[in-house]
């Protein structure tokens, strides 16, 4: 995005413009989740197809002549139950490195930069161990506030909206990540969590639908293959067209904060994010001025949507 339209949004604005950044880079998006994620998918298929049993005859068997009922060995389950861990483990790791990997082109991208899929990927892999504690805390906190009589839940899940995009373009961990996001959404929360609601409803019925379409193809037939491996397809599918999307949101939302609360220091956050300022861009220069000037802004340039008071 142009830095000269920087400027204060509501929630349909909000949508309307994490859907247009979101379509200037689409295909880089979608390839760069789908490198992450397809493989992991395929994989799931390959589990799933190995480890389960065919059919239930083949989970208890009864002996013809002396009607002995028996299940499979111990030692089967538990192969079973670990190997759909490992599976559950790498999904984890590939949907975190998807999310930073996203994020990282869409930030560049609203400050009018361009990465490539592969640099994306590169940045995911260095940020990957923050993004995981961060997601571990998240989720304590959430599992915390959703059992202290479920209001408190709901308000973290608003309040830590932005965690990752703090975390991905200013480098903050862990703890700072989420308090660096509940000071930016402190007095903008009910808008906040108006576009995050409606962000889920977009992706939950896009999810839904490519899984309900790829279902419907297969359930004419009988066929253990084909029905993983669509099933692989439609999951693969929807995380590459989801995790960009709920990413861009998530963007448009973290440098509206900003916009309102900061002026938003675009040289900054572009270092921060890991590409140059255009060569005419100004940085920031002398502290803000003292209350008597009010009528002069309270750095240089202004902060993107600054008017005098009497304008």
């Amino acid at each position: 995005m142009d830095a000269a339209t920087l400027r204060p949004l509501g929630i349909g604005e909000t949508l309307d413009v994490a859907i247009k950044v979101y379509r200037a880079r689409f295909g880089t998006l979608v390839k760069t989740v789908g490198v992450v994620v397809a493989p992991v998918f395929v994989l799931g298929a390959l589990v799933q197809l190995s480890l389960l049993p065919d059919s239930e005859d083949d989970v208890v068997q009864t002996d013809p002549v002396t009607g002995e009922i028996t299940t499979v060995d111990a030692s089967e389950v538990w192969t079973i139950v670990a190997g759909f861990i490992l599976l559950a483990f790498l999904t984890y790791l590939a949907a975190q490195l998807a999310t930073a990997a996203a994020f990282k082109i869409i930030g560049a991208s609203y400050l009018g930069e361009e990465v490539e899929w592969r640099d994306s990927l590169r940045f995911a892999f260095g940020r990957l161990r923050s993004l995981v504690w961060l997601s571990i805390l998240t989720g304590l906190g959430l599992l915390l506030g959703f059992l202290a009589c479920i209001l408190p839940g709901i308000y973290l899940y608003g309040a830590w909206s932005v965690a990752v995009p703090a975390l991905v373009l200013e480098d903050a961990r862990g703890r700072a990540a989420l308090g660096r996001s509940r000071r930016l959404v402190q007095g903008r929360w009910w808008p906040v969590f108006g576009v995050v609601v409606l962000s889920w409803l977009l992706t939950t019925i896009v999810s839904g639908a490519l899984g309900g379409l790829l279902g419907g193809i297969v359930a004419f037939g009988d066929n253990d293959t084909v029905a993983a491996f669509a099933d692989a397809v439609a999951q693969a599918a929807a995380s590459m067209l989801t995790t960009p999307f709920a990413a861009a949101v998530a963007t448009v939302l973290y440098f509206d904060l900003r916009v309102r609360k900061e002026g938003f220091d675009l040289e900054l956050l572009a270092r921060n994010v890991g590409v140059e300022p255009p060569a005419d861009f100004r940085a920031t220069a002398p502290p803000p001025t003292p209350e008597s000037d009010a009528d002069q802004p309270p750095f240089w340039p202004p902060p993107p949507g600054w008017r005098p008071p009497d304008a």
